[in-house]
């Protein structure tokens, strides 16, 4: 993407009124009448078009009359302002500037500034003027002559400066010998603007001079306004540039004015800079904030081109740790790390990233911190495992986000010393999120609890020690929203730990009562049967199980129905609202409203959880109950039962497991099509338990495979995890050769290294910008490049696009390919979708064979495929003939807004269930392998796998699903269901489901999986 060519557009940018280009703009002729009019009662000229140019008067009109009146308010601002044709020469003024942005000479113009508008005393005038002066051509067109002979290999064209120039140089110099301070301040800072030295080099003594200048804001400008001048013409115009600043420096008591000096020994005279830096260490943190980052950066140059300087700058370092500012602060600490790697250093620097933590509010701030931590963690952890307790502070954050990140942290920084500290925390934790009340607490609460649960389980899986203190804490929250959690992590404890099952069971027997979620239930309900090994815990299971599941029929009667719902409509009516009239204690009359509700039918609420669930059509629930009973039964002998409480526990068994099955033909639900299976399994059981023969063969079934299946299990997750430990703690690939020049700075001449180009410079824009090669980044660059026209059109164009999370940005290039200059050439530019164009391009002039860069911004509101469309309109110059070109459209890829993302099963279940838009994709591919597709998908949607499963296991099916999020948290779940037929050539066959909120999204994923599945890229990366 070419620059644009007009160099004035470079550095002037300003938007002016559209009152100025409304119709068109007026002719030089026009303009230079108005710079000269000083008549109240003249209007400029401002909606012309073509050459039809009159000039109008006031009318009676409505827009005439709010003219007249923003004319009398201008005139009415004082001797500032000056008559009301000030206001008519501001939009002349303007509409000279714009008339040069846009190719147009005006050469008549410039002396009528001069003599007009130069010496006026109107702020918004002034300003006016230093952009003209900046647009303005300065210097002579070269002759014919002299361009031939240079052409030719003789002189080369000497630049004239144009005689008008000595007055403005006159006016400019007035201006800074200006005895208002503001007009003086205002005139340095546009000449930090000027590159001319014909301009700046009669102005030098003026700009010296305000150096001394009572006023701090002329003294800052003027700072700046010296290291321009001796940046671009330091050897002609300012020799004594840095000598003259460091007096100043020492003298100046100024924030802002001492720290533009030192900016301008930081650049131009290091050496000084670093003099004044080591006569005034003590006073650095009283020069501001703007004066310490650029310590900071001058200690960072400094130092990386000679690393024996380091210890001149270890004083200033540690004491900016400390400052107020979080900035400097957060510099200090960054500086100090990137310079040295001691203990010392490696631990103030943790102390200042773990104060900033608990300090600020920004979660930004705390995210880039955290960031900033673990990556010290990689090669000090031993240094933040001392400051560990610091860091689990941040969890008071409000963002979950946060609280995920400083968990994250935390866990990789837990040992044997610190891990029963980080329980007992995470334990308070914990317990505070019952306590919560508020709607955004409550609402952090359900997904906090669930994360500060994982970390508890991860500390209890590494160190047993902590095992027992941890899981009664957690075991009474069974009952609430992160009751999944707790059970899986008990389930584990249960198998790992078998000292501990007398206590956990005995305590999930009594809280079995409180658990209302039907999966919860399920694992509980296993867990008491596949653990309880004594005859005490059997029965004591067995009788809280009975009652807890009451007596057969598990069928709702029809009496109780119809209560149910004679109930249901009486809620669903709300309160009732009766009005009528008082008399109060004083005799006057009142209003009173009273609301009446329907009194909660209590006999609803008597029955446990689990013969609510059973009731209600929980078939699965039912298969999981029966079997419970069954190994109960089954073990009873085993463990020295009576043969009498045997029995009676087999009969109580064996009539519920009738009634389950009841409930199943009767009852109608969501889970009906499981009646069959739960016919079969409960068949197994009774049988199981009336047969000799049948028990003599199920009894180790029963009884003992489960466990070891379960046992089998989590051995394999361990292994996986050990295995993913190890690939994250193996270095980084290697990318420099046993050949490659190695680079010693100390070595290097000084010469070299006051260079601007440093050999080590790539390998550090790597690692900060993430791309081991410049490849990557070029291609992803040219990836969203669009060509919008053909290249036989007279205009060609094509857009860079940048998408950011909320907005697009496009950049398009467009060419005039003709002889002749185009005018009013406008990008009208439309969408579809849910994108909204917040900025349209402004119309341009084009020259002949010359190009321009024009800018748009659309806003996006959702995750949606959009398009973005439309034409380039413009109009010949000479022949003023209208003519357009029509534009490609540009496909906005969903992928730019999807993120990878996790959730647990019990979450995407529910979401799954709750989503009512479905896209479902037919599996055609020419992939051969299961786990080659579902990789091959996992990449080209950008989601994240959630489904475990072994790359080395072969099988003929496969089934997972994926996750992600987009940038305004829209969820989008897929269900891949592919198989491996044998009868078709091994080809894969299946379904793609995708389910999400909202439309847009199903159907733009869907295609897009549409689109990749074919089969893998050629020459891609994966």
């Amino acid at each position: 993407m070419a620059a644009a060519t007009n160099s004035n557009e470079s550095y002037c940018t300003f938007t002016l009124a559209s009152d100025v280009t409304a119709g068109g703009l007026p002719s030089e002729e026009e303009i230079a009448k108005q710079l000269e009019s000083n008549d109240p009662k003249v209007r400029p000229v401002i909606g012309l078009r073509g050459k039809q140019m009159v000039r109008r008067r006031f009318c009676l009109g409505l827009c005439a009359v709010a003219e007249l009146v923003d004319a009398f308010r201008e005139s009415s601002r004082g001797a500032a302002v000056g008559c009301p044709g000030e206001l008519i020469k501001r939009h002349a003024l303007k509409a000279a500037i714009m008339a040069m942005l846009g190719g147009e000479a005006l050469p008549r113009i410039l002396m009528q500034v001069i003599r007009f508008c130069i010496n006026s005393d109107d702020k918004p005038l002034k300003k006016l003027c230093m952009l003209y002066w900046e647009v303005v051509p300065k210097y002579q067109e070269p002759s014919s002559d002299e361009v031939l002979a240079a052409a030719s290999g003789g002189r080369a064209v000497q630049r004239k400066m144009l005689p008008e120039m000595i007055l403005v140089c006159n006016a400019l110099m007035n201006d800074l010998n200006h005895p208002n301070e503001y007009v003086r301040g205002s005139m340095l800072r546009f000449l930090c603007k000027v590159k001319d030295e014909e301009i700046l080099g009669p102005l030098i003594p003026s700009i010296k001079a305000c150096l001394q200048h009572r006023h701090q804001y002329v003294r800052k400008n003027a700072a700046m306004a010296v290291f321009h001048a001796h940046k671009l013409h330091g050897e002609t115009l300012i020799p004594d540039g840095p000598e003259l600043v460091e007096a100043f420096l020492n003298a100046e008591t100024d924030v802002g004015a001492r720290r533009n000096a030192f900016l301008m020994l930081y650049h131009e005279s290091e050496e000084l800079a670093i003099q004044f830096l080591a006569r005034n260490l003590d006073d650095v943190g009283k020069f501001g904030d703007g004066f310490a980052l650029l310590v900071l950066d001058l200690t960072r140059r400094t130092c990386r081109t000679d690393p024996n300087q380091k210890s001149r700058f270890v004083r200033v370092l540690f004491q900016m740790l400390g400052s107020d500012s979080p900035a400097v602060s957060y510099e200090a600490a960054w500086t100090l790390i990137s310079l040295s790697n001691s203990p010392t250093a490696v631990r103030a620097a943790a102390a200042t990233y773990t104060g900033l933590l608990s300090s600020q509010n920004d979660n930004n701030v705390v995210m880039i911190v955290l960031e900033r931590l673990e990556q010290l963690q990689k090669k000090h952890s031993k240094i933040l495992q001392e400051l560990l307790q610091d860091i689990l502070r941040a969890l008071s954050s409000p963002n979950p986000d946060v609280c995920r990140k400083v968990l994250d942290v935390a866990m990789t920084l837990v040992t044997h010393k610190n891990v029963a500290e980080v329980v007992t925390t995470l334990k308070r934790e914990v317990a505070k999120t019952t306590q919560e009340s508020s709607d955004s607490s409550e609402e952090k609460g359900k997904v906090y609890r669930n994360m500060l649960i994982t970390a508890i389980h991860s500390c209890a899986v590494r160190f047993p020690d902590v095992a027992e203190s941890v899981v009664h804490t957690l075991m009474d929250f069974l009952s609430s929203d992160g009751g999944m959690q707790v059970i899986i992590f008990v389930r584990a404890i249960v198998e790992r730990y078998p000292d501990l099952r007398p206590a956990i069971l005995q305590k999930l027997i009594n809280t079995v009562d409180e658990v209302g979620n039907v999966n919860v239930m399920c694992i509980c309900l296993w867990i008491l049967g596949e653990y309880c090994e004594t005859s005490e815990t059997v029965t004591s299971a067995f009788d809280t199980i009975s009652e807890q599941l009451g007596e057969a029929p598990f069928i709702v009667k029809r009496e109780d129905k119809q209560a149910q719902e004679a109930a249901a409509a009486e809620a669903a009516k709300g309160p009732k609202m009766v009005t009528k009239n008082i008399v109060l204690s004083d005799g006057t009359y009142a209003t009173q409203t009273v609301y009446s509700e329907p009194k909660a039918s209590a006999a609803l609420d008597t029955s446990p959880h689990l013969r609510k669930m059973i009731v209600g059509g929980e078939v699965f629930l039912g298969t999981i109950v029966s079997s419970c009973l069954t190994k109960m039964c089954l073990r009873a002998p085993d463990l020295g039962v009576d043969a009498v409480t045997v029995k009676g526990m087999a009969v109580k068994a064996l009539l519920a497991m009738c009634g389950i099955v009841k409930m199943a033909e009767v009852t109608v639900s969501a889970n009906k099509s499981s009646l069959a299976d739960c016919s079969e399994r409960v068949a197994l059981c009774c049988r199981a338990l009336l047969d000799p023969k049948a028990t003599k063969i199920l009894k180790r079934t029963f009884l003992e495979d489960g466990k070891a299946s379960f046992s089998a299990f989590l051995k394999t997750v361990q292994e996986r995890e050990a295995s993913s430990n190890k690939e994250e703690s193996k270095e980084e690939a290697i990318t420099t050769q046993a050949d490659d020049l190695i680079h010693f700075r100390q070595l290097r001449s000084l010469t070299a290294q006051g260079g601007d180009l440093d050999l080590d410079d790539g390998s550090d824009l790597a690692r900060a910008t993430g791309y081991a090669d410049g490849g990557s980044l070029l291609s992803s660059e040219l990836s969203h490049v669009y060509q919008l026209s053909g290249f036989a059109d007279p205009v060609y164009a094509e857009a860079f696009v940048t998408v950011h999370e909320y907005d697009i940005l496009l950049e398009i290039l467009v060419i005039n390919r003709t002889p002749g200059s185009l005018a009013n050439l406008t990008v009208e530019l439309s969408t579809m979708g849910d994108m909204k164009i917040v900025e349209r391009p402004q119309s341009q002039t084009i020259g002949p064979l010359d190009q321009i860069t024009v800018r748009a911004s659309i806003k996006v509101s959702s995750t949606e495929t959009g398009h973005i469309f439309g034409t380039i309109v413009y109009e010949d110059a000479a022949t003023q003939e209208k003519g357009y070109v029509n534009l490609n459209d540009i496909h906005m890829d969903i992928m730019d807004y999807i993120r990878p993302a996790t959730c647990t099963d019990e979450a995407f279940r529910s979401m799954w269930a709750e989503f009512e838009w479905e896209n479902k994709v037919a599996i055609s591919t020419s992939i051969m392998d299961l786990v080659g597709f579902l990789d091959h998908i996992v990449t080209s949607t950008n989601m994240s796998c959630l489904t475990p499963h072994d790359r080395n296991e072969k099988g003929s099916f496969l089934a997972a699903n994926l996750y992600a999020k987009s940038v305004f948290g829209e969820d989008a779940l897929v269900n891949v269901s592919v198989e491996k037929k044998n009868d078709n050539d091994g080809k894969l066959a299946g379904y793609i489901r995708v389910r999400s909120k909202t439309q847009g999204i199903a159907l733009s994923l869907g295609d897009r999986i549409t689109s990749v599945q074919r089969g893998l890229q050629p020459n891609r990366k994966q």
